[in-house]
């Protein structure tokens, strides 16, 4: 379908056209319809699936301007999502005058929060607990709610946050709407769903079909004494501009990244004990390219949506394959494609075995050091071979400068050899 297709306001078929989009993800080609008829949803989709504009879209069509007070309100499970999809939610309204969007999340002072709030917002995006503190505080009062999203259900249930998620729901109002978004529908979920969701409708995209196909796979065996070994030779070996890789413990990040930097390689760590403020500034650096590689924690790392990871490590094997999924679908975000490689050492086969059980990984050899330089080799001449430029001019500098001692072959070796060393 295309956005065109739905019964919307042009100021929002407008805006979805600035940010690049026209036709809708399987995820928004099924909720939106439904959502705009008001009716409740639960909607099984990995991050990356476009869920975020699938209830976007409902919420703007149906805010009422002249009424300052909150009429939709999103719970996030970390700061960075809440950042993120209140971001995606104001590129959606861009063309709404006076719309008025607040992410609310622990972190920041919330003095200035409550400003933002006494003066009015249409639309909170928050994480559990800071909305709690605001309506404890009489700074957010939800009678007016018309819809509910809880996003990436799962997380927030996982974290912790039920208690404040019921505390939410059960202020706001009986009639409101309640569109649930999960990766999985563990248990918790379908209560939650039974308790606050009237006759919802199950919507489920499969992820292998969309979104697996487009990330390559790759497991590499391997001793535990020679995996960092392994790690930085993938990373030489792949050339990628940003690389994400997830290990299981704070002390193994500490590790990984202490040892990159010894090498030179540009990389930064983000785990839960390190402050929101210094995660910000980390997240930031990588966000704009100014550090290659980010080595995080499960925890450290929900919700995170860069786009232009090209390839994510699994320097442990994930505890299980939920967390596997979350991990590789960082790569591979808005329909582009990525790598996602696991290092298994000998303890960590069994785990990886019920992985694979769900996936399709191809183990393959870790390169030796020979086999390196030919990669490297080969994305060069493949780098060059896809130029669409004029060649013309630099053929004749070749013509004007050649010499019989040097045949073409041996100068584009040369200056192949020159492109590599450098």
């Amino acid at each position: 379908m295309n956005f065109d297709d739905f019964n919307i306001g042009d100021e929002i078929k407008e805006a979805i056209g600035d940010m690049g989009f026209t036709k809708t993800t399987p995820i928004q080609s099924r909720a939106i319809p439904d959502a705009l008829k008001g009716i409740d949803i639960i909607g099984q989709a990995q991050t990356g699936s476009g869920k975020t504009l699938a209830f976007a879209v409902p919420i703007l069509e149906k805010i009422f301007i002249p009424d300052k007070s909150p009429q939709a309100i999103v719970l996030c499970p970390t700061r960075e999502l809440c950042m993120q999809v209140a971001s995606e939610i104001a590129k959606a309204g861009s063309r709404i005058k006076k719309l008025k969007i607040l992410a609310v999340y622990g972190g920041q002072p919330i003095g200035k929060q409550t400003r933002v709030l006494k003066k009015g917002v249409h639309i909170v995006v928050g994480t559990p607990g800071r909305v709690i503190d605001h309506i404890e505080r009489g700074n957010l009062d939800l009678i007016g709610i018309e819809t509910v999203v809880l996003d990436e259900a799962d997380e927030m249930l996982e974290m912790g946050f039920r208690e404040d998620i019921e505390e939410i729901l059960s202020r706001t109002p009986h009639q409101r709407q309640t569109l649930l978004f999960s990766a999985t529908i563990p248990d918790e979920v379908r209560e939650i769903a039974e308790n606050y969701q009237k006759n919802p409708k199950f919507i489920k995209v499969s992820n292998k079909k969309k979104n697996i196909p487009k990330i390559t796979q790759y497991s590499f065996k391997c001793d535990i004494k020679d995996k960092f070994d392994y790690l930085t030779r993938l990373i030489e070996a792949y050339d990628a501009k940003l690389i994400l890789i997830f290990c299981n413990t704070k002390k193994s990040v500490d590790f990984v990244k202490k040892h990159l930097k010894k090498q030179d390689y540009s990389a930064d760590a983000l785990h839960g004990d390190m402050t929101q403020q210094a995660r910000d500034k980390v997240m930031n650096k990588f966000r704009n390219g100014n550090i290659g590689i980010l080595v995080a924690t499960d925890v450290a790392a929900r919700g995170l949506d860069i786009n232009g990871v090209d390839l994510v490590i699994n320097y442990d094997v994930p505890q299980n394959n939920d967390d596997y999924i979350h991990r590789i679908g960082r790569t591979a975000r808005a329909g582009k494609t990525g790598f996602a490689f696991t290092l298994v050492s000998k303890d960590e086969i069994p785990r990886f075995n019920n992985i694979l059980k769900s996936n399709k990984i191809t183990e393959k050899e870790i390169p030796t050091h020979g086999e390196i330089d030919i990669i490297k080799v080969n994305l060069i001449l493949n780098d060059v071979q896809k130029s669409k430029e004029d060649l013309n001019k630099y053929i004749k500098i070749i013509e004007n400068n050649k010499n019989k001692n040097f045949t073409y072959l041996e100068l584009a070796a040369a200056l192949l050899k020159r492109m590599r060393e450098n």
